[in-house]
């Protein structure tokens, strides 16, 4: 599936364990399929950064793109969490917070991430009944 300016992409570090349970944790809760994902890993994931002139190096945030612009850290993971609706929805409040405050904690959370959660040796392989929603 091809990249389209209606699609709504989570770019997620491949092979953290606690952003691919961040994953399998949006899918179930996104019945309306409008988040697309891919690894900052992969070639998609790359063109991205590129394209959005971020860093290709950038492995210690979700990006989140939408309607043609990119969020990071606490703005993108509040965002995501605002488009799951529901109850979800109302951490959006924390919006409010200054970004710089919400993202020492976000920096905080990605620095450990791998000693708390653990590191995969390759990304993930989507299952096939999602594997639509990936972009290579």
């Amino acid at each position: 599936m091809g990249v389209s300016s209606h699609n709504t992409i989570l770019l997620f570090d491949g092979v953290c364990n606690l952003c691919n349970q961040a994953v399998k944790f949006i899918i179930p809760r996104d019945p309306q399929r409008n988040f697309r994902f891919a690894s900052l890993q992969s070639n998609t994931g790359q063109r991205l950064l590129q394209q959005y002139g971020l860093p290709s190096d950038t492995l210690n945030s979700v990006i989140l793109l939408d309607n043609g612009k990119a969020y990071t850290k606490s703005s993108a993971a509040l965002r995501v969490a605002r488009k799951l609706g529901g109850i979800w929805s109302l951490l959006y409040v924390f919006i409010m917070v200054p970004r710089p405050l919400r993202d020492i904690i976000y920096n905080w959370v990605a620095r450990n991430r791998y000693r708390w959660f653990g590191k995969l040796e390759t990304c993930m392989l989507p299952p096939p009944d999602i594997g639509e929603r990936f972009l290579k």
